[in-house]
């Protein structure tokens, strides 16, 4: 590893990451003197190892976050910490955000609008998809908005892909390839997937799309250094409070050090990049800097995970596949109010036939805790071999009190603590509720012998540095670029006004990707 630079670079980058990455991989290739500062640890994709003991250390790590209100967000299961961000442990599933999500204020009178249209991103989200690689079909998919065919033919579909799609098709519903980027064929010299079901503990072979296999190679080979083990504290602002200036960070052998620069990019993950954005308060910005609108922190959203199982008398050999799925089902995603007359609001999808092992977080045997005993060894025995699941992911309303602040607690760095308010609304948990009633009627028009449903689980975290049209109402514009200081970019998901109700990492590289060719386009004035 290369020693951090003394002298001013162009670029310095919090976090590797999806967004990260995809800064560090345009900047470096623009020509532009490009440093990544990593909290975590290296780990190189030769060192993974297919385990669910090994998928664990992915997530979690660092400093702890501190949840309050009636929800929680699940910062332990969502972070990632390490070269390469959350992107380690994620499955790939990369749908695209559909017209009316841009919209939801305008057309619902609900939660916020984007400061952007579908049309905006959709030349993102083609250009990304060609350079990540996504396997799907785009015809068979007839619930995405328009854009361009994926490159690589849809993932395989089991015998359990093959049942579930039965109790769909029983219930008049329909069910399409589900797009990941993950490789069904060689792509750009990745290997195809061997659909062993280990995608949350990595990929060693780079068969799924992840900062390692993309963009920090791509960064590394521009000339960008990668710096592990650096965790960046604050970020520091000219004496008039008009710009940044670079950052503060604590080495692994515990030096602080400072890393100016001519722009900053804080891209850490969505609860950490407000946190260090309320900690780096000066006089001139006394609440936190990009902050003169009061919503840094604010509007934090999580999709509800509706998981889904049940037993078939089929053989459905449920360890393999990809664990995103194989399947995906968007039958009311269009229409916000589908399920109104329940109180539920908001859009959802169905992601079919995830992989499953026989234990571990998100295993067999804990689907049912209240199996012990033989029972437990009989279900698991049946189980393993005949298990089908589907997880339903729920849109959660934007709400300003949802918020990130900053705890009285330090961590070992001096750094305050953050502290997350979090509770869904009402008409998010029974959004919820109605998406669970129709996958239990599925599985059963599908002959499911049993089936039963897991609680509601927290599913990516959005917001708290959302972007808008106005200084007034948000953190940043639709660039990322903050309102107040005109150097200092965020990347992410933390910059979604809303949730929608599909995977976010697809929208947070098409962003990215936007965000980038912008602050390329007009370093000069953005530098000043």
């Amino acid at each position: 590893m290369s020693a951090l630079p003394s002298e001013k670079i162009d670029a310095v980058i919090v976090g590797s990451g999806a967004a990260g990455s995809h800064y560090a991989a345009r900047l470096a290739q623009a020509g532009k003197r490009v440093v990544i500062l990593e909290a975590g640890p290296a780990r190189p994709n030769d060192d993974l190892v297919s385990s669910m003991l090994w998928a664990r250390r992915l997530k979690g790590g660092g400093a702890p976050v501190l949840e309050t209100g009636k929800g929680t967000v699940g910062n332990g299961f969502n972070v990632g910490r390490g070269v390469g961000g959350s992107t380690m442990h994620h499955y790939a599933v990369w749908p695209r955000l559909h017209e009316n999500d841009f919209r939801v204020k305008s057309l619902y009178g609900r939660s916020r609008d984007w400061p952007i249209a579908y049309a905006d991103l959709q030349p993102y989200y083609d250009r990304v998809q060609e350079e990540c690689g996504i396997s799907g079909d785009h015809l068979a998919e007839t619930t995405r908005p328009p854009g361009a065919a994926y490159p690589m033919p849809p993932v395989p579909v089991s015998e359990q892909g093959r049942v579930v799609a039965q109790g769909f098709a029983a219930k008049g519903m329909k069910v399409s390839p589900l797009p990941l980027a993950v490789t069904s064929r060689a792509y750009k010299g990745r290997p195809p997937c061997i659909w062993d079901g280990w995608c949350d503990a990595g990929c060693p072979i780079g068969a799924l799309a992840n900062a390692q296999t993309i963009h920090l190679p791509q960064a590394e080979a521009a000339g960008a250094t990668i710096h592990p083990d650096t965790e960046v504290v604050r970020v520091l602002t000219s004496a008039d409070g008009k710009r940044v200036t670079g950052v503060e960070a604590m080495t692994k052998d515990g030096e602080r050090v400072q890393v100016m620069a001519d722009v900053v990019v804080v891209a850490a993950f969505t609860i950490q990049s407000p946190r260090l954005l309320l900690a780096s308060a000066t006089p001139q910005h006394p609440e936190g800097l990009g902050n003169s609108s009061g919503t840094l922190g604010r509007f934090v959203t999580s999709h509800g995970a509706a998981p889904v199982f049940g037993l078939h008398a089929k053989a459905t050999t449920p360890a393999f596949g990809a664990f995103g799925g194989q399947l995906l089902n968007q039958e009311h995603y269009d229409d916000k109010n589908a399920h109104a007359s329940s109180g539920a609001f908001g859009s959802y999808q169905w992601m079919i036939a995830n992989a499953l092992k026989p234990n571990g977080l998100l295993g067999i045997a804990p689907t049912r805790p209240d199996l012990r005993g033989p029972a437990l060894t009989k279900f698991m025995e049946q189980a393993t071999q005949h298990m089908i699941t589907m997880t339903g992911v729920t849109e959660d309303e934007a709400l300003a009190e949802n918020r990130i602040t900053l705890s009285p607690r330090k961590d070992a760095l001096g750094v305050p603590l953050a502290s997350v308010n979090y509770t869904s609304s009402k008409a998010s948990l029974a959004l919820w509720d109605a998406a669970i009633a129709e996958g239990l009627e599925v599985f059963r028009a599908a002959g499911a012998s049993e089936a039963w449903n897991a609680p509601r689980a927290p599913m990516h975290i959005m917001g708290g540095t959302v972007m808008g049209a106005s200084a007034a109402d948000s953190v940043a514009n639709s660039y990322g670029q903050t309102h107040d200081l005109p150097n200092l970019f965020i990347g992410g998901a933390g910059l979604f006004p809303t949730s929608g109700g599909v995977n976010p990492t697809f929208t947070v590289h098409a962003l990215a990707a936007r965000s980038s060719e912008y602050l390329v386009k007009n370093w000069d004035s953005v530098i000043g």
